[in-house]
């Protein structure tokens, strides 16, 4: 994986504190690895995490641009994989119906290259029909996935949701690369 450049997509689950951990881990695979925030992330990790794990700026939104060319746009075509971890079933609706209305949807929509999806959710939630419906039409389009796992949930039940630790998502990251 040495001198593979990863967008890794962090969104608003409890679970994006194993984003750092997998950040971390793919740094010391070799990755050059840039990290795309959103809002509601934001609201349970800080931006200065990634950027000292990384080494790279964090991207958090699509209005704040240091140069003249789109930060998202130019990721867009240099980076080798995209994944997103934690998955949201909010993210997982907006990029299987093409909404790009954040820094982080915006790059999904515009990168061509293999995409990697963690979900991370409650039980229900994952067995909604609404997103069973995406995960399916995501699937259609070649959207890879690594979870979700059955085990404990942030909300205090148990069944499947719980995104897939960051040692999987690394493995299968490391298959969609070779």
């Amino acid at each position: 994986m040495k001198n593979r450049v990863v967008a890794l997509g962090v969104t608003g689950s409890i679970a994006a504190y194993k984003a750092a951990e997998l950040t971390s881990q793919l740094v010391k695979a070799g990755c050059e690895v840039h990290v795309l925030m959103t809002a509601a992330a934001l609201r349970l990790v800080g931006e200065q995490t990634f950027f000292t794990l990384s080494r790279q700026p964090v991207v958090t939104s699509l209005w704040e641009i240091p140069d003249w060319k789109p930060g998202h746009i130019d990721l867009a075509e240099r980076a080798d994989l995209l994944i997103v971890a934690p998955c949201t079933a909010n993210f997982m609706g907006k990029y299987a119906h093409g909404v790009a209305d954040d820094a982080l949807t915006t790059f999904a929509i515009s990168f061509t290259g293999p995409v990697l999806l963690a979900p991370a959710m409650n039980h229900n939630m994952w067995h909604h029909p609404a997103v069973r419906s995406n995960h399916e039409t995501l699937l259609s389009r070649a959207v890879n996935f690594v979870g979700p796992s059955t085990g404990a949930l942030a909300c205090g039940t148990t069944g499947d949701g719980r995104m897939a630790e960051p040692a999987e998502i690394l493995a299968a990251a490391k298959g969609l690369l070779s």
